[in-house]
């Protein structure tokens, strides 16, 4: 088996079981939420992510841990849920099964996911714009918007939803513009 067959075998089920929680006491947002706010200690912070994932660290300094970042901040339910993770060593994969319940979240609630590259920071005008574009595009019900920037991009946007790719950015019009000279060629 490969590590993401591995991965996907635990990270799926364990992110099941958290939305199945999660609807059962009616806080499938707040509990959106609260893994929002887990992910980002995680991505902001390599030394907490290593803590965690390290198996050499004891269980009980593990929930210490979580107990001061996490205890006052998130729902009850989801607190136990870390808790369980750490019990049966599946903590590693707490990014994993974070990110599949924000998959399945927007799914229930009819959300899509665009990715948005830039080379400058986007203003909210321009963050409205796309929204409302890839709602025309998705026909879905809302819009959540991941940027990153890209300075190679000289200008535009790349708009990524799914497996479809929107690339307006001045980098992939040269492309585009240069692929069509050498084929005239």
């Amino acid at each position: 088996m490969t590590q993401s067959t591995v991965s996907s075998t635990i990270v799926e089920p364990y992110a099941e079981a958290l939305m199945s929680v999660a609807q059962s006491n009616n806080l499938t947002n707040q509990i959106g939420e609260d893994v929002s706010f887990v992910l980002s200690l995680l991505q902001t912070s390599d030394d907490l992510k290593d803590f965690l994932v390290n198996p050499l660290t004891p269980a009980d300094a593990q929930k210490a841990v979580l107990r001061q970042l996490a205890e006052s901040r998130v729902q009850k339910q989801f607190f136990n849920f870390l808790l369980l993770l750490i019990d049966r060593r599946r903590i590693i994969f707490l990014e994993g099964i974070c990110k599949y319940y924000q998959a399945l979240l927007r799914k229930l609630n009819n959300t899509v996911l665009a990715e948005v590259t830039s080379t400058v920071e986007l203003t909210n005008e321009q963050r409205q714009a796309i929204t409302d574009k890839v709602k025309q595009m998705s026909q879905a019900a809302q819009v959540e918007l991941e940027t990153s920037i890209d300075p190679d991009l000289i200008g535009g946007v790349i708009i990524k939803i799914g497996s479809q790719v929107l690339d307006a950015s001045i980098r992939g019009q040269l492309r585009r513009m240069n692929s069509s000279i050498t084929s005239l060629s």
